[in-house]
């Protein structure tokens, strides 16, 4: 079973960018159920006004062998929620893998998933986890970490979880979900926002042949 928390002002995109693949996944390749919890369930208003129910609370979520966090400003106030960190490292502790978009790596961080293990984030958060002892803040799109998985912010969340299936199901399975999607960015790039100095490393080589 593959889980996708949800909570008060989470990232649309962070959160149904990856359920897209996922459940491509599982309706084309034989992957996994795909299941969404919330601390109490039910209907959840995402940051830019999209209003989501999920299937489960925490009191009632069945087991998982994948979970994502998905990030958003509002991440960094979950962080400092005590249930849902809790939830979050009981669910590390028999998951097979942990996965995050965006700032969902300040959760991860807070539950002690990312201690000693390199990860990433939006790049307007990247000074922030580079001050975390025993954290290694590195500029790519995704990184995987042993059995965590963080990415970039926001579209980032999509190529982290084709790159998750190819890992875990293989890259024909990945191919299948790709060709389904028709997710072949075309490496089109607008104007130069992407050059501002603040802006991660990988970005550098956006637009090149």
């Amino acid at each position: 079973m593959f889980g996708f928390l949800i909570y008060p002002g989470v990232e649309e995109l962070d959160l149904v960018g990856p359920w897209e693949m996922a459940t491509m996944w599982e309706t084309y390749a034989d992957g996994p159920g795909c299941v969404t919890v919330s601390q109490t369930g039910g209907p959840t208003v995402c940051a830019k006004g999209l209003k989501i129910a999920a299937d489960h609370s925490f009191a009632d979520c069945p087991a998982l062998d994948y979970l994502l966090v998905p990030g958003g400003f509002a991440a960094l106030e979950e962080a400092r929620n005590p249930e849902l960190v809790d939830f979050v490292a009981m669910q590390a502790r028999q998951a097979r893998h942990i996965l995050s978009v965006c700032t969902g790596s300040f959760i991860l961080e807070a539950a002690g998933l990312l201690d000693g293990r390199k990860a990433t984030t939006h790049w307007k958060l990247l000074p922030r986890m580079r001050e975390i002892a025993g954290v290694e803040a590195v500029e790519e799109r995704f990184v995987r970490d042993g059995n965590v998985w963080t990415s970039a912010g926001v579209s980032a969340g999509i190529d982290l979880t084709l790159a998750f299936i190819a890992a875990v199901a293989g890259e024909e399975k990945a191919s299948i979900v790709q060709y389904n999607a028709e997710y072949y960015p075309d490496g089109r790039v607008y104007g130069t926002a992407h050059h501002a100095q603040q802006g991660s490393a990988y970005f550098r080589g956006l637009g090149r042949a």
